[in-house]
């Protein structure tokens, strides 16, 4: 499976409101609570940069810098992806795109997630720069 399908094909989140990116909107009434009209926000994890497999110990690490590193912005706990590949993550409200690429960039992230309302983006991060694919945060029931 390909790296862009992994991240497509998995939930995002808090314990307990999860999304997936979809082309197509949600209901009207479809939203998580740090979803409202015009409120930014990002996930991002330190977990296994550029998609490869670390030891646990130096995840836990790498996750601890990067909430030092998101300093005074709200954070919650989130998790992106789930069995094997769950990844502990940190969703970011009223986070700027340049900082969530920061961010990304600064843990060798492969992409990270970033949005506005229910619409989301997937980021890719690249040598050459960043390309964002747009779409919307979908809310799925917990697992």
């Amino acid at each position: 499976m390909s790296l862009r399908c992994a991240f497509l094909d998995t939930t995002y989140g808090t314990g307990h409101e999860r999304f997936r990116l979809s082309p197509t909107p949600p209901g009207a009434h479809q939203r998580l609570s740090w979803m409202t009209p015009g409120q930014r926000w990002a996930l991002i994890t330190a977990w296994n940069p550029a998609g490869e497999r670390q030891r646990g110990p130096w995840n836990h690490v790498a996750q601890a810098r990067l909430q030092t590193a998101a300093g005074a912005w709200p954070q919650r706990p989130a998790l992106n992806g789930s069995g094997k590949w769950a990844e502990p993550a940190l969703l970011l409200l009223g986070l700027p795109a340049t900082e969530a690429l920061r961010l990304g960039r600064e843990f060798r992230q492969a992409a990270v997630v970033w949005g506005t309302g229910r619409r989301g983006a997937l980021v890719w991060i690249r040598p050459e720069g960043a390309h964002a694919e747009r779409f919307w945060a979908v809310p799925v029931a917990p697992t």
